[in-house]
């Protein structure tokens, strides 16, 4: 799921490239670290087991904090469409 995110982000241009980069390379990193500790290349209690949690977290809070504080970037396909302009979702046949 991260990286499907990410690489949607990082397609859109919606928000600053680096965001969506932090997660294309953290999420890799974590399936891996998850894979090793699961054949017992390592115990998931060890510092070498945080480390690819890093770059996910710190993916996830730039997103979060990027998207309360400015939002998304203005996107040209809908920059055109106003209210005025867009159709109408419901219309109402009995009048």
């Amino acid at each position: 799921m991260f990286s499907e995110l990410a690489s949607l982000m990082h397609r859109s241009r919606l928000v600053p490239r680096i965001i969506p980069l932090m997660g294309l390379i953290g999420a890799p990193l974590l399936i891996i670290a998850v894979f090793a500790t699961l054949f017992g290349q390592h115990s998931s209690l060890t510092g070498l087991a945080a480390l690819p949690v890093i770059p996910v977290a710190a993916w996830e809070l730039s997103l979060g904090v990027w998207l309360t504080v400015k939002g998304f970037k203005p996107s040209p396909i809908t920059a055109e469409i106003d209210a005025a302009s867009a159709p109408r979702a419901y219309q109402d046949t009995a009048a």
